[in-house]
Parts: C-alpha cells; structure tokens; sequence
C-alpha cells in the first residue's frame, strides 16, 4: 500500500487496548453500475464524530445482527454451506452474513436484493420507506420483513470480494466480509442514511483520485477494493472476476508521524 495512505490524527487512541478488542462480524457491499465512463461504485462518507470510521469514505454496510442468521428466511441462491466455504465459516454465520449484507445496503442506500420468487428483483422500493426505518431502528426483523412483504432473498445478486479484519489496536474491531453487487434495473441508491452526509457515484478511479488529492479519506481495505475494482471495465467483468478470499489481519506501524497500515511485518 502506498505510504500516503495513512490514519487521520486521533483514530488510534494513545492507549492501545489490552487485551485487543473482539472483532464483530461485519458485512460491507460494493455496489456497482455501469456508467459512460465505465464501472462505477457506491460510496457514501460517514459523518464526522461517529465512532468508527467518522468522515471516512466507505460502502454500505454493517455489523451482523444475531436475528440475521434466522432459517425461516426464503433464500435463492447458493445455499449457506457454499457461503461458509467462500468466507471460512460455519453456515450459521454465513448464513447471517449474507442477510446483514443485504439489510445493511437497504438500510443505508435502499437498495433491496430481494424479489417475489427467485426469477424476480424489487423494481420500486418506495413502497418499503416505511419498513426500512423500522429496520434501522431495529423495530423488527430483516426476516420478519421479507415474510410481511412476501419476498425472497437474492443471494445470487451477490458476489464473495474478501475478508478484513481491523488492526488489533484499534479499540472499535470488525470482521467484515466483502461482497459485490450490480443495482437491479429501476432502483437507485440514495444514501439516505443518519451515518453518512455524502453519497455518490465514482469510478474507482476517479475515488481514488480524490483520495490522492485530499478530498478523500480511505480506509486501507476501501483503497484496496478501489484498486481491485479499477481493473474491471464492466460490472460483468466484476461480477465473473474469480476471487479467492483468505481473512486480511493488518497491523499498525507509527513512522514517527502517523499511524500506518501494513499488511506484512
């Protein structure tokens, strides 16, 4: 990774966590078009002063909730145990891993993978503002939700990217699965989300731009996706990259001045 790409001043606390915190489960989904200048990506940036990642560019996504691993939800796609293969896990995990990532992009840019059957994808969310507020708000159930609204989970508009977990020194940890999707014809994203007062299109390039001049803050597994994704020039190209994903545990170096990520010792 390049020596600029460092951590804004204050994300590394003074006193470094002993023992290191336990990374929670998290699910985070590059969401992807074709635009005229070629593939583009979702971003949206956090606002300032949240906990974790405050001001930083990132994609949609979240922490697992435990009511996400529910069986009861309808599925099509490959099934858990073929998700656990891919992210190293048990299918139970899997299984919640795949929801949050579909709950958590609804929630923060509502954008729904989900459809009637398993030939079918939601071509107008409008009618869901409602429900997906109540999501945040953990009013009730991704599960829940799908059943009152008769839908099926697209766990096949979903591709596996990778696996990062953050360094141990930082207080606030998670385990955070990559996935891609493409935005199903006729929804839009729209960042109308609490968490973040920013959201755009950009190809990674141009994203990467930015963060080269300054007007960008990333971090290291948002610049590694960007640099991954700038070498697709279609969201179908994307989508059949063959990935094969192993967990990213980076550590923290302090060069004197900053606080760095690396991804070797």
């Amino acid at each position: 990774m390049p020596e600029e790409l460092v951590l804004p001043e204050g994300f590394v606390p003074a006193e470094l966590p002993d023992p290191p915190a336990v990374p929670r489960d998290a699910a985070t989904v590059m969401l992807v078009r074709d635009g005229a200048p070629g593939l583009e990506v979702f971003l949206l940036r956090r606002v300032l002063g949240m906990a974790f990642a405050g001001g930083m560019t990132v994609f949609p996504g979240g922490g697992v909730d435990k009511r996400d691993a529910d069986t009861s939800i309808r599925w099509h796609g490959e099934p858990p145990a073929w998700w656990a293969d891919r992210f190293s896990c048990d299918e139970a995990l899997a299984r919640a891993l795949v929801c949050a990532a579909v709950r958590e992009t609804f929630e923060e840019s509502g954008v729904l993978l989900a459809g009637t059957d398993g030939t079918s994808v939601v071509s107008d969310t409008r009618p869901f503002h409602a429900a997906r507020q109540d999501l945040v708000d953990r009013e009730y159930s991704f599960a829940e939700f799908l059943a009152e609204h008769g839908l099926v989970l697209r766990a096949d508009l979903l591709r596996p990217w990778a696996n990062w977990v953050t360094p141990a020194a930082e207080p606030r940890r998670y385990d955070t699965r990559f996935f891609l999707a493409a935005v199903p014809p006729g929804q839009t994203p729209d960042g109308a989300t609490t968490e973040a007062d920013e959201a755009t299109w950009q190809t990674p390039a141009s994203a990467l731009a930015a963060w080269k001049s300054g007007d960008r803050l990333l971090l290291p597994p948002t610049w590694v996706t960007l640099t991954e994704l700038d070498e697709a020039a279609t969201v179908a190209t994307a989508m059949a990259a063959p990935r094969t994903i192993a967990k990213i545990t980076p550590k923290l170096v302090h060069d004197g001045t900053h606080h760095r990520v690396v991804l070797t010792d």
